[in-house]
């Protein structure tokens, strides 16, 4: 993965490390076949609803395949489909047997925004915005969120990471 590194040294929490953003804001990235595995949560109205079990059951998946990233390069991509699903890429090292399989490829331009879930609509207009300012055309736009509720009440910070794959 040609990406810089998702987090730092520092787990406060022993949970979710903060988050290394300064080398992901208006950045250019190209994804070489990274594979994730594929799940997807319900929303009402954009509101995710079940998103913590969700993530644990990706999490278990992957952690019993042994197919996990080093942590510093953790990353797990959504991108609302409706008002009612979304899709949930999580980053591993390889394809596992029996999930939904999903690699990227391509050229993606980052930014990095700070603040309450609630502001996602405007930070998708920014990326958005940007992307046309560098000469592209945004084709899909996803959101990593860096850190769990309870570990960004804990920094202070709820960092969040644009990524938008170009054409």
């Amino acid at each position: 993965m040609s990406l810089p590194a998702t987090y730092t040294n520092r787990n406060e929490t022993e949970c979710c490390a903060f988050p290394n953003i300064d080398q992901w804001d208006k950045q250019h990235f190209t994804f070489h076949d990274q594979h994730f595995i594929r799940a997807y949560t319900h929303s009402f109205l954009f509101m995710p609803l079940n998103m913590g079990k969700v993530m644990k059951q990706l999490n278990e998946t992957v952690m019993m395949s042994n197919s996990d990233l080093p942590s510093e390069n953790a990353i797990i991509l959504s991108r609302d489909i409706s008002p009612w699903k979304a899709e949930q890429l999580y980053g591993v090292s390889r394809p596992i047997d029996g999930q939904d399989n999903v690699s990227l490829n391509g050229e993606f331009i980052s930014m990095v925004f700070e603040g309450p879930y609630r502001n996602v609509k405007n930070w998708y207009k920014e990326i958005q915005k940007y992307v046309v300012n560098k000469g592209h055309r945004a084709e899909q736009i996803y959101f990593f969120y860096t850190t769990c509720p309870k570990c960004s009440k804990h920094y202070g910070k709820n960092y969040v990471i644009a990524l938008a794959q170009i054409s």
